[in-house]
């Protein structure tokens, strides 16, 4: 099975949420999906902030890898998306109210994608959060 199309190492900071969408919309690009952009860069920056907010939350400073890859036979295929995380447990959509700044992630990204999903990592502590479009 090959390997991702890219692989992004960051420490568990928020600015570095810029940086995983610069490199998803790079890989969209390159591949000449525009029609992908608007949606992978929102959830991306969504599954990202997750990260970075359960890890600071939890005192982790383990840092966060953010993958993608093409699946199928082209480019033309899906996109997914993969964020790694060690912060310890699940995610869980909290529910956000009206004026909440918080709560909405897990929600968009059930939303918008084709499909996703939360596992915990093989090789130690923390999830990845995956979706696809």
């Amino acid at each position: 099975m090959p390997g991702p199309d890219f692989s992004l190492v960051f420490p568990p900071h928020p600015v570095w949420v810029r940086s995983a969408r610069e490199a998803v919309r790079a890989l969209l690009m390159s591949a000449r999906r525009d029609d992908l952009t608007d949606t992978a860069l929102l959830l991306t920056s969504e599954a990202v902030t997750n990260a970075v907010n359960a890890c600071h939350s939890s005192g982790c400073s383990i840092p966060v890898t953010l993958s993608a890859e093409w699946t199928g036979v082209d480019a033309s295929e899906t996109l997914r998306v993969l964020v790694h995380d060690a912060a310890p447990g699940l995610p869980a959509g909290r529910g956000a109210e009206g004026g909440d700044e918080s709560g909405r992630g897990l929600a968009l990204i059930g939303d918008c994608a084709t499909d996703w999903g939360v596992r915990p990592h093989d090789a130690g502590p923390g999830k990845a959060v995956w979706f696809e479009l």
